[in-house]
């Protein structure tokens, strides 16, 4: 959608920002919810989340300047950085951990296949409709979102204690996350990988990221708790988790303006070609899910998951612009059926590692690595 809005606001120079808003904020923040949601109440929390989220979508539907598209992404990013986790981690508050692999594999299907399916609808609603319907939509269904956690969500125990929040880890992570994400965003476009203002941003990136973990060495409530990685099984799911989503979210980030530029297909085409790829994730993150459930034994399937993934990826690597669209197809379906084997049974795995009270915590630092996995990829 993004050549379309440009042509309709102008500001080609300002065009990615659109996307890096974005991904900026929700970064930042995802950590953030799920030490808040531990410390205080997530029902509460993910309400806020969501109602921030629509709200930054109806600035988006709205916007007559490309600042005030990006404005809006902002704060859509500010509540959309909570929503992944915070669902994850109430699926694990209200379901037995021997039940939680059928949910997460339920869950995976539905995170996967709405990231896939963005594309398509992204292509019909620029065809059809017009682009603000691309943010107006969501707003209908945040809403809902909204009304089922007030109804049917029970309702959270109240904390006496208000523990302090982190805000020098907070800070420092900000500043951290910042300058990677604008160093990635902007090298090789706004500036040249090898240049004075890559490498500060880089510099900067490390010299936070330092400062980051003594601070949260000495914080009471520490945004991520450094006790996290003396636990072998989180640090291997959390780098293998941040892997397969660089490849997953470059992947889908890529193919459909290929199809686009060297294939001269539709925008709307475009996107349905991402379909293969949904089918193979939703085979096996369902699957994966009511067989970790059944049998307790889950080890093979992030293994089998990255041989697979390897093997989608190979193929894909020897496309050509003589490929036919079929062969492409069946490329994607073998990289989905890939991630899908084990994408969700590694966060069921962080999950099982730590206690219920910080399972919040633990779920956002793995997911937070995987959204930095996202934005390299």
């Amino acid at each position: 959608a993004l050549p379309t809005i440009v042509g309709d606001l102008g500001g080609v120079e300002m065009m990615q920002w659109i996307s890096t808003a974005y991904i900026l904020v929700s970064t930042v923040v995802m950590p953030v919810y799920g030490k808040i949601s531990d410390l205080y109440n997530r029902k509460h929390v993910i309400m806020v989340a969501l109602a921030l989220y629509a709200l930054g979508k109806a600035v988006c539907g709205l916007a007559v300047s490309m600042e005030m598209l990006i404005c809006g992404r902002c704060l859509s990013g500010l509540g959309g950085g909570g929503l992944g986790i915070l669902a994850y981690a109430i699926i694990s508050d209200v379901v037995p951990p021997r039940k939680l692999g059928a949910y997460m594999g339920i869950m995976g299907a539905v995170f996967t296949t709405s990231n896939v399916l963005g594309p398509v609808l992204g292509g019909w609603f620029v065809q059809v409709t017009g682009w603000r319907w691309l943010f107006a939509f969501n707003i209908p269904l945040a809403l809902l979102a909204i009304a089922a956690v007030a109804f049917f969500l029970t309702k959270p125990v109240r904390r006496d204690d208000r523990p302090p929040i982190d805000i020098g880890g907070m800070m420092a992570m900000a500043v951290s996350v910042s300058s990677l994400v604008l160093a990635t965003a902007w090298g090789g476009t706004l500036f040249p990988w090898i240049s004075p203002q890559i490498f500060a941003l880089f510099a900067l990136f490390f010299v936070a990221a330092v400062a980051f973990v003594l601070v949260e060495r000495k914080a009471k409530e520490p945004i991520i708790p450094m006790l996290l990685f003396k636990n072998r099984n989180f640090v291997v799911c959390t780098v293998t988790g941040m892997f397969i989503m660089l490849g997953m979210m470059g992947t889908i980030s890529y193919l459909p303006t290929y199809f686009q530029i060297v294939e001269g297909l539709a925008p709307e085409q475009a996107g349905l070609m991402t379909v293969p790829m949904m089918a193979g994730v939703l085979i096996t993150a369902v699957g994966t899910g009511f067989l970790a459930t059944k049998t307790g034994r889950y080890k093979w399937m992030p293994i089998a998951s990255c041989a697979v993934t390897a093997v989608g990826f190979v193929l894909l690597s020897q496309l050509t612009v003589g490929t036919p669209l079929v062969v492409t197809g069946v490329f994607l379906f073998v990289l989905g059926f890939g991630i899908g084997l084990g994408q969700q049974i590694l966060v069921l795995i962080v999950q099982n590692e730590f206690p219920h009270a910080i399972v919040g915590t633990a779920t956002a630092a793995n997911n937070f690595f995987r959204q930095i996995g996202s934005t390299l990829g």
